[in-house]
């Protein structure tokens, strides 16, 4: 089906009586409070607009991107991400990683421990898939829940957060010095790139885990989402959602996203790494292409709001909401349930820094580690 410009929807909303979103200016980036952490400091959220009335809010609270609002195939605006109305929520132990840059290292890595020069390195162990303990998405205290140093650039359309994690901060060794910088464009882009940089050998793999649900609507399922994935393999997993280190393929089985196919098609299918995984919560190894390249697209029949996503990284994570439970209250009030939402991470393989058949997960002084991620939206 032909993609039609979101700028075309939005001027056809406005004759029909939807919602109407003027050509708001790149020119001024709204700033507002968004609450205080517990030592008193200040969050605040930065909203980035563009000519086609698109809006991405993101908060120095974790460098996290609290809502994206864009029109459906009528005009109409909605949110379509999962996420809280305040810093209180994104601080708290109910928070999945809504919107977050997650850091140091983003997924798992077994036991919690990793050898590096000779060293070893003993990290929290703060998830516990089937039993097993792991350290997951940087710990107990992770990028998600630091306060970046912001610098909105009203000229680019973005806001650029920087971070500096000393040496030992959860563990991990090195001082390592992050710039995340979050970009929309009049192409209907929010381009997320990171650099990073270290006094010290380190490892790392800096993700973005935003959770997607593009009918706008956070009480709807994405089962019937329809996601294809540029990957013919992808990595089971131990009981502990850890990578064994096979890249086994995707054909023939439920993990076979090569083709558009609605998510909740298979889900259920008596598969080993589904059982494992409770559902779909796995790296899938992307197809290698050079530079940026697409990596997965998401559509959500109805709305008609497509989501593409391109990278540089050699995988992504897709994990399908699995763990919502409907516990925890997000924006106005909103309790997430199962499977409403999904996450779409683009990334360096898992507990990579104990496979050294995985790609390199080590950062060296005098190296600089870099990471693009764009989300691209459409409306058909």
């Amino acid at each position: 089906m032909k993609t039609k410009p979101l700028m075309t929807l939005m001027a056809a909303a406005a004759l029909t009586g939807a919602a109407q979103i003027g050509t708001a200016s790149a020119e001024k980036i709204a700033m507002e409070s968004f609450g205080k952490t517990p030592d008193g400091k200040e969050a605040k959220v930065y909203t980035l607009t563009n000519k086609n009335g698109l809006r991405a809010k993101l908060s120095d609270l974790g460098a996290t991107l609290v809502a994206m609002e864009v029109p459906d195939k009528a005009g109409k605006v909605a949110d379509v991400t999962h996420g809280f109305d305040s810093a209180e929520g994104y601080l708290s132990e109910g928070n999945p990683y809504f919107g977050a840059t997650v850091g140091r290292f983003g997924n798992r890595i077994a036991k919690g421990v990793f050898s590096l020069n000779g060293k070893e390195y003993t990290l929290a162990t703060n998830n516990e898939p089937g039993g097993i303990p792991c350290h997951l998405h940087g710990g107990k205290v992770g990028f998600n829940k630091r306060m970046w140093k912001a610098e909105p650039d009203e000229k680019a359309n973005a806001v650029a957060f920087t971070y500096v994690s000393p040496d030992g901060e959860e563990g991990y060794p090195g001082t390592l010095t992050t710039k995340v910088t979050y970009t929309l464009t009049e192409a209907n882009e929010l381009k997320w790139e990171v650099s990073a940089t270290t006094d010290a050998p380190t490892v790392l793999n800096i993700v973005h885990h935003s959770y997607w649900n593009l009918s706008g609507d956070p009480k709807t399922t994405i089962n019937d989402h329809i996601l294809m994935l540029d990957a013919d393999k992808y990595l089971p997993t131990d009981a502990g959602l850890i990578p064994t280190g096979k890249l086994d393929p995707v054909k023939d089985t439920p993990m076979d996203f090569t083709k558009p196919t609605a998510i909740g098609d298979r889900v259920e299918t008596k598969f080993e790494a589904l059982k494992l995984g409770g559902g779909y919560d796995h790296a899938w190894v992307l197809t290698p292409k050079k530079g940026i390249r697409l990596a997965a697209r998401l559509k959500d029949p109805k709305s008609g709001r497509v989501l593409e996503i391109s990278t540089d990284k050699p995988a992504v994570q897709f994990y399908g909401g699995n763990f919502l439970d409907g516990k925890v209250a997000g924006k106005k009030g909103e309790k997430y349930a199962f499977r409403t939402a999904c996450c779409l991470e683009t990334e360096n393989f898992p507990d990579a820094p104990n496979h050294p058949e995985f790609p390199s997960a080590v950062l060296k002084p005098g190296e600089t580690y870099t990471h693009t991620m764009v989300h691209k939206f459409l409306a058909e």
